[in-house]
């Protein structure tokens, strides 16, 4: 059965949970260009396999450490095959990353090409349900906000 199809149209209202996760998402923003100029560090002293490596062990370390600390789930069963294989995706852009950090678009041009990467497949993934996601149903802003991102993209990129 396909997912359910959501409007775009945010609520009026804004939330505590809506709040909360903003400013989440806002946070791992921030830690994700960290982690993007230390790994694109490390590549630079050694190279971005071994940075990935790196990275993905450190992050498999304190991984492990909050999981022994969380509450267990009791059941894997319903997780989809495709799942377990997040980490594929994650080795792959801190490569990446370090490689075009250390290039001439440096670090603002590769977090813009990152932003607008991320920013055109969830509304992809958003439009058609893709991994379990609720549908949703893009509207004219949604188009114009990712033109103006790909624009201060272009302009970061080409300047």
């Amino acid at each position: 059965m396909p997912p359910t199809l959501t409007d775009a149209r945010p609520a009026r209202r804004v939330h505590a949970g809506q709040a909360i996760g903003a400013l989440a998402a806002f946070v791992a923003g921030l830690l994700l260009a960290l982690m993007i100029a230390q790994n694109g560090a490390l590549a630079r002293a050694t190279d971005p396999w071994l940075a990935s490596w790196l990275a993905h062990g450190v992050g498999a370390m304190v991984a492990g450490l909050l999981w022994c600390l969380a509450p267990r789930v009791t059941s894997t069963e319903a997780v989809p095959r495709w799942a377990w294989l997040g980490g594929l995706p994650g080795a792959l852009t801190v490569v990446l990353a370090a490689l075009c950090l250390n290039s001439p678009l440096g670090m603002a041009g590769t977090l813009a090409l990152l932003l607008l990467g991320q920013l055109l497949f969830g509304a992809l993934c958003d439009a058609f349900g893709w991994f379990g996601l609720t549908r949703r149903r893009p509207a004219g802003v949604d188009a114009l906000a990712a033109l103006l991102v790909m624009a201060g993209a272009l302009l970061i990129v080409l300047r």
